[in-house]
């Protein structure tokens, strides 16, 4: 059996500033669909034919934004794989954003970090072999 993901969902405080951020992300996605769901919720697909990240525009907000990599239970970021890890930094920076970590240490893959606009942190991985040996070296 052959798996991979179709899609995942995320709550967010506001859908126009992340689904603009993703569109700069991947550029090859649109906007599947969207509207109001059954209790007047806000939500939007955006992706391919293939995968899309689901939003949902929240109705309440937390006391306190939840921290990625702080020990408490919560996604710590949501990992791609890219074919220009270059062409990403520059098209996220019309956005005015820029990478909060760049990894170039290692031969394999290049890895840059974004936090998108509701803080959340995104991977974005540019492999420079197909060998999985070494796409998948953790020695370095």
């Amino acid at each position: 059996m052959n798996s991979q993901l179709e899609h995942a969902n995320l709550c967010v405080a506001d859908i126009e500033p992340m689904t603009e951020f993703l569109l700069q992300v991947f550029p090859e996605f649109r906007i599947r669909g969207g509207g109001l769901d059954g209790r007047g919720r806000a939500w939007r697909h955006v992706g391919d034919d293939d995968t899309y990240l689901a939003l949902q525009e929240a109705t309440t907000r937390r006391d306190a934004p939840w921290v990625p990599y702080s020990g408490e239970p919560g996604l710590n970021h949501l990992a791609y794989v890219v074919d220009d890890v270059d062409a990403l930094v520059k098209r996220l920076a019309t956005l005015g954003m820029s990478p909060n970590l760049v990894a170039t240490e290692h031969p394999a893959r290049k890895r840059v970090y974004f936090h998108d606009p509701e803080g959340n942190d995104w991977e974005f991985v540019q492999y420079f072999t197909t060998d999985p040996s070494e796409r998948n070296d953790y020695s370095r």
